[in-house]
């Protein structure tokens, strides 16, 4: 006769195990995001000092405008709010 092993208290359910696997795999996307944004942080920076360089603004508003729309049409207003953030964060307050 067989026993059947009762579940220890660390066990997970299935949906735990989902939400586990989950907040890895987001875990994981944040850390690639943080890299992406500093990464434009650098390329951001490049084209300030060159554009300051040869006479030109630091900041380009008709680019920037650019850019807020490109996050607006693919993800709604919020993405007006992300550009945004993402400008402040590479070139800095206007």
């Amino acid at each position: 006769m067989t026993t059947a092993t009762p579940q220890t208290a660390t066990a997970h359910t299935e949906p735990e195990r989902t939400i586990d696997d989950a907040r890895t795999r987001i875990d994981a996307l944040d850390d690639r995001i943080i890299g992406l944004v500093q990464e434009r942080m650098a390329v951001s920076a490049v084209v300030q000092q060159t554009r300051i360089a040869s006479g030109g603004r630091r900041v380009s508003l008709s680019r920037e405008m650019e850019i807020l729309g490109r996050y607006r049409d693919a993800l709604g207003k919020p993405g007006t709010a992300l550009a945004m953030t993402l400008l402040e964060l590479c070139r800095g307050r206007i």
